[in-house]
């Protein structure tokens, strides 16, 4: 009998740099890897950015497309489930916690600030000090200055203690942002629709360590995990793992 496996994939720094586009060599790979295994992608940001990174055709391109963690889900180009935050909390500790992020944010002295600092989405809030509306360079160096100074590990630990009472997650993904979420709505969610159906589940992911939002999928018993330093080691993990037929 033919193992079932089946192959998931970060998106920032696994399949793309960092919001960038995916490069034509993945593209391939991808077509390459489908025909021997199942793959799919779980990001931390909604749909539109996947399309926005991986290309308009990326539900036809993927068995499975995971946004917000697999709280918006898709098998084969059609919807599988979605989950909404503001039902799961309720509107008062929701403002609550917008409104602590916005005192918080009014008060971080950084060296510059632009514009969508907290974005709602279906199943999580996403937080950026220096704003989502940055350009590529601000981006690179923010992500250099958070480094050296723990801004957005600093501001986990506030909402940390703050919010002990909702039994949130706070993960640190990407260059610029942070992600909150009810407990257990990790990149784990994911698996609940497919652990079933598959013998084997691979994750790629490059923010493997602890705090990071690849972490909790990485680590989980149901999955074999494979940290990744960015697209090119990607694709040479995979060429090692999955050869093509000989």
């Amino acid at each position: 009998m033919t193992k079932r496996v089946l192959c998931l994939f970060d998106v920032d720094g696994t399949l793309t740099e960092p919001r960038k586009e995916v490069e034509q060599k993945m593209v391939e790979e991808m077509q390459r890897l489908r025909k021997l295994v199942t793959i799919g992608t779980v990001g931390g940001s909604d749909l539109h950015k996947q399309i926005e990174q991986l290309g308009p055709n990326v539900l036809q391109e993927f068995d499975y497309v995971f946004s917000e963690n697999g709280l918006v889900a898709y098998k084969r180009g059609e919807l599988l489930a979605v989950q909404s935050l503001s039902s799961h909390l309720g509107e008062d500790n929701l403002k609550q916690l917008i409104n602590f992020c916005l005192k918080y944010l009014a008060d971080i002295d950084i060296p510059v600030k632009r514009g969508t600092f907290i974005e709602f989405r279906n199943g999580m809030i996403n937080v950026s000090p220096i704003g989502r509306n940055c350009s590529q360079q601000e981006r690179d160096e923010f992500e250099k200055h958070d480094l050296a100074t723990g801004i957005r590990k600093r501001f986990v630990e506030a909402l940390r203690k703050e919010f002990a009472h909702l039994d949130l997650t706070f993960s640190i993904g990407g260059q610029i942002s942070f992600d909150v979420f009810p407990r257990g709505w990790d990149k784990t969610y994911c698996l609940r629709f497919v652990k079933e159906d598959f013998d084997e589940i691979h994750f790629f992911g490059d923010k493997t360590f602890e705090g990071g939002n690849d972490y909790e999928i990485f680590v989980c018993p149901d999955t074999l995990g494979h940290t990744v330093t960015g697209p090119d080691d990607t694709i040479r993990q995979l060429r090692e793992l999955f050869p093509d037929p000989s």
